[in-house]
């Protein structure tokens, strides 16, 4: 009989359905956004409640994902723990807490932060949890690269939950994470290919093989590299940020190159694991610098 003392803590399956580190990464990036739309300090208001809001939605987009994808889930090794898989959580009760993730997070947004970033958002969650998972996964090998711009959305989103406006620099935050996304989870999917076969999900690995894909991984990371450096020709960051993001873009380069020429054995999920390091490292660089006090 189970005890109280060893059942499984409630909040920890609705935790796990939320993808915590996914939306962690999300909101690091939406809140690099808010601090880059001002010269100074972001309102403490648009700060806290547009955080907030985004983490919410973020966190209903994951759930719904989890939800639409639990037969995926459950012939794949590295998701079949997922809660609403091993029976942790059921499926009435995932449906109702990403309804009232959703909901609530768009009417903080909507009627707290701006108009403009609750639809923003909205269409976000509608991207990704819609239009990414329950189509384009399952319909094309570039599912990935035109559902990568839902993931790119954040900085954006807390661009316009501070000013209310979308502004040229914060397109230029989504060009880099839409241009990370490929690289980054295909690296995986060259782990993990023979689990999306027999999932059937038409993964680039398993539609065009495991070669091409590295080819792909290689050519993307040229193409960010080549986005890392737009803040500074553009006039968003300085110096210190130009230099660290050369470092860490040779450094992903190095692994993209060391991919496709000299493959061995947990190299793809080593690349996926930097990949991860290097945006937390770019929007980190992109704050310090914002705040660093170069002469005019």
């Amino acid at each position: 009989m189970t005890t109280s003392a060893t059942r499984p803590s409630r909040f920890r399956e609705y935790y796990e359905l939320c993808k915590p580190r996914v939306v962690m990464l999300i909101v690091f990036t939406a809140v690099v956004g808010m601090f880059l739309a001002v010269p100074g300090l972001p309102p403490i208001q648009a700060l806290l409640l547009g955080t907030l809001g985004i983490g919410l939605q973020a966190a209903a987009a994951a759930a719904i994902n989890q939800i639409i994808d639990r037969e995926i889930d459950a012939r794949m090794a590295r998701t079949c723990g997922r809660p609403l898989v091993t029976g942790a959580l059921g499926m009435t009760e995932s449906i109702a807490f990403a309804t009232v993730l959703g909901l609530a997070g768009f009417a903080i947004l909507w009627f707290w932060v701006n108009s403009l970033t609750a639809v923003l958002t909205q269409f976000t969650l509608i991207g990704y949890a819609g239009v990414y998972t329950l189509f384009l996964k399952r319909a094309t090998p570039q599912n990935i690269v035109i559902g990568g711009a839902a993931g790119a959305a954040p900085p954006v989103l807390g661009w316009a939950a501070v000013t209310g406006t979308v502004d040229p620099h914060a397109l230029i935050l989504f060009l880099i994470i839409f241009i990370w996304t490929p690289p980054h989870f295909w690296a995986l999917a060259i782990e993990r290919h023979k689990e999306y076969a027999d999932a059937d999900v038409p993964m680039l690995p398993v539609t065009h093989g495991i070669e091409f894909t590295r080819t792909q991984v290689l050519l993307y990371t040229v193409l960010l590299f080549v986005s890392s450096v737009l803040p500074f020709i553009f006039g968003m960051s300085g110096w210190f940020y130009l230099a660290g993001a050369v470092v860490l873009s040779c450094i992903f380069l190095a692994y993209a190159i060391r991919l496709k020429f000299a493959p061995r054995p947990g190299l793809p999920m080593k690349t996926f694991g930097y990949s991860i390091v290097y945006l937390m490292g770019i929007f980190t660089l992109l704050l310090v610098d914002h705040y660093l006090p170069y002469p005019q």
